[in-house]
């Protein structure tokens, strides 16, 4: 850590939530929870021990049959009441939310508002877990299907976003009937306890939502344990790929989400004054820290990106970079110092390679000299063989590549090892019908700088960004959480007097 100051007075523990209560834990190893703003330690985590996992995974396997067998409408009405108590809890969510992660307020209260949607459209799960049937199949013969809970099902949530993501993975997980343990990130894990007393509250059995800390070694002892059926991940690339592996090696289900570098392209006909509100936003917005940030601006033709340049450049110079909780701050601090330098290097090695570094963020905030803070980076000339345009940053720094058509903008994000989302920005149906055609990625926007999908479709990209079959929350969510059961039935008038032993046929 870049700094290790602690609190005067003796920082809290963010304890372990197993069975319906809170629990400091056993185990010698633990970390720091950092304000980003302060660089300084506000809490302890302590990471779970084998016997603690083991203990974890026995208490949500036993609460698997009673949670399992209550009625969906049930499960839905105690969802309702853990919707309406998170509504209530929004301001004090947001605001452990800035304090440990560096978000605004504003940028807080809005990923409560779309983990909220997630609920909503979870607690519809009465309608989202109908099966199909089909009467008289064959004389006397129906058939049906239904589906069923998998067990025990774990999420892997990044810093990012310490209440959206878990909120994207648990409600529906929940309202299938299944039981869950939540590894939220060590970097800001209060969300989730908090998260765990207002389902207490909405009155979710003890034992049907855990929360159990850690850093890899729990990672690696929930992707091994045997009685854990699915595993939920969200954050980098190369982690994603390990968890995609060692969890369907260990026979589980699993749906891994990894990075980005998202592309917007700027068509010569688009709306620049429109255009670069949206890049401002989607590139710097959470200081770049999202999967979904915009990383690189595609601008269609010298004339386009000149003229690109010359609106957005002044803006993001004059980003107001400061304390998250103060009501002018635009970008907060990035996640710890160590991560800082990280995307200083990516700015230093971005002007060694050649790019033209239009703004350079490094400075940062000045009066905070303790906080984990960096201003805006703005590149031009960015080229494909360069490392800030390959590898994803995830920090406040944006790209400008110049190409000469729609075509080559195609060609460009198509040959991209990651492809989650994608925006084109532009006053023509037809070039956008194109985009949105030709186009290789799992989340497109037009005119629309952030396509996260809303609750009721699903999120996932394409290629390195995601692995596994499923995308994460609405119906593809339901079909993870679940499976499919297939059932026959005859009820004959009278016994059989004969067995049958060739292939049976519906007669």
């Amino acid at each position: 850590m870049l700094n290790s100051a602690r609190e005067p007075a003796a920082v809290p523990t963010v304890c372990h939530w197993v069975g319906g209560k809170a629990q400091g834990g056993t185990a010698d190893r633990g970390g720091d929870v950092f304000n980003p703003s302060t660089g300084r330690v506000t809490a302890r985590v302590p990471f779970a021990s084998a016997e603690e996992l083991n203990a974890c995974v026995a208490v949500a396997q036993a609460a698997f049959a009673g949670w399992a067998g209550t009625p969906p409408l049930r499960r839905s009405r105690i969802l309702f009441r853990f919707r309406q108590l998170l509504e209530e809890a929004g301001d004090q969510l947001a605001a452990v939310i800035s304090r440990e992660h560096g978000k605004t307020l504003s940028d807080a209260r809005g990923e409560i508002v779309r983990g909220l949607e997630v609920v909503e459209f979870a607690c519809g799960i009465p309608d989202l877990i109908k099966g199909e049937y089909n009467e008289n199949v064959g004389t006397g013969v129906d058939a049906y299907s239904i589906r069923q809970p998998l067990g025990v099902v774990a999420g892997i949530t990044p810093f990012n976003f310490p209440a959206m993501v878990p909120l994207w993975m648990f409600p529906v997980a929940l309202a299938c009937g299944n039981t869950f343990i939540l590894k939220p990130s060590e970097r800001d894990p209060s969300a989730s306890a908090l998260m765990a007393e207002l389902l207490q509250k909405a009155g979710l059995p003890d034992g049907v939502f855990n929360v159990l800390h850690g850093d890899r070694a729990a990672v690696e002892g929930l992707l091994q344990h045997p009685d854990i059926a699915a595993i939920s991940f969200v954050g980098s690339t190369p982690v994603a790929r390990v968890v995609h592996r060692e969890g369907t090696l260990h026979g589980k289900r699993v749906q891994a989400l990894g990075g980005a570098k998202n592309h917007m392209v700027i068509l010569p006909d688009a709306d620049l004054d429109d255009a670069v509100e949206a890049l401002l936003g989607a590139a710097y917005g959470s200081a770049g820290e999202r999967c979904m940030a915009i990383s690189v601006a595609v601008a269609v033709g010298d004339a386009c990106a000149d003229r690109l340049i010359e609106r957005l450049a002044p803006r993001v110079t004059a980003l107001r970079v400061g304390p998250p909780t103060d009501a002018g701050t635009e970008m907060g601090p990035l996640i710890t110092g160590e991560h800082r330098r990280k995307v200083c290097d990516y700015i230093a090695g971005g002007v060694d390679e050649g790019a033209r570094l239009l703004v350079d963020g490094r400075p940062g905030y000045q009066d905070a000299p303790g906080g984990f803070f960096l201003g805006g980076s703005l590149f031009d000339r960015v080229q494909p063989q360069m490392r800030i345009y390959k590898e994803e940053i995830f920090g406040p720094v944006l790209g400008i590549v110049r190409v000469p058509d729609l075509d080559a903008a195609i060609r460009l994000i198509n040959t991209h090892p990651y492809a989650n989302g994608t925006a084109v920005f532009t006053r023509s149906g037809a070039a956008a019908r194109a985009f949105t055609s030709a186009i290789e990625v799992g989340m497109v926007g037009v005119n629309v700088p952030l396509p996260v999908p809303v609750a009721f479709h699903s999120f996932g990209g394409w290629r390195n960004s995601l692995f596994g079959d499923h995308h994460i929350y609405g119906r593809e969510g339901v079909r993870f959480y679940t499976r499919l059961k297939a059932i026959t039935q005859r009820w004959p008038r009278e016994l059989d007097k004969k067995a049958e032993f060739a292939m049976p046929t519906m007669k």
